[in-house]
């Protein structure tokens, strides 16, 4: 199986609350320049955040490849959700892109790779991570890219 890890695109400094940070013009570019490295992909299910920024970026992907699934909304890829919950959550062996944010996005990468968290993948915005494995367990996945908008 492939997963995808993009982290949203550049959002606004300030809001209401965290959550409802939209994405700006330059946060948009980045990620429709991502959505462009998953053009061809066996893509099967957009899995998002339910915060703006995220649900903006998913939908922002999911318009740029004419993906006809509709985006999954979970509480679970929020900025301080947790790696092992993501991968209790995530029962899944298909070809699925997560839209979340950092920290999660950096350990999440890092618990799926190494078994732990210590060393965080450095992810920017609108940064887009594949890895491979035969399922998305705590050290047994490999990282084949990450590429930044």
């Amino acid at each position: 199986m492939k997963l995808w890890i993009l982290r949203h695109g550049e959002a606004e400094g300030h809001a209401r609350t965290d959550a409802e940070r939209n994405l700006t013009e330059h946060g948009r570019g980045e990620v429709l320049r991502s959505a462009a490295h998953l053009i061809g992909q066996p893509l099967s299910a957009i899995i998002a955040s339910p915060y703006v920024r995220a649900q903006q970026t998913a939908h922002l992907v999911r318009d740029a490849l004419g993906f006809e699934a509709q985006i999954r909304t979970v509480p679970w890829l929020t900025p301080d959700g947790s790696p092992l919950q993501v991968l209790e959550k995530l029962d899944t062996d298909d070809n699925v892109l997560l839209v979340s944010h950092q920290p999660l996005v950096g350990s999440l990468i890092s618990f799926l790779q190494h078994g732990h968290q210590r060393q965080p993948q450095p992810m920017h915005t609108a940064s887009l991570a594949e890895l491979e494995g035969d399922f998305p367990l705590a050290g047994l996945m490999s990282l084949v890219s990450v590429k930044n908008s």
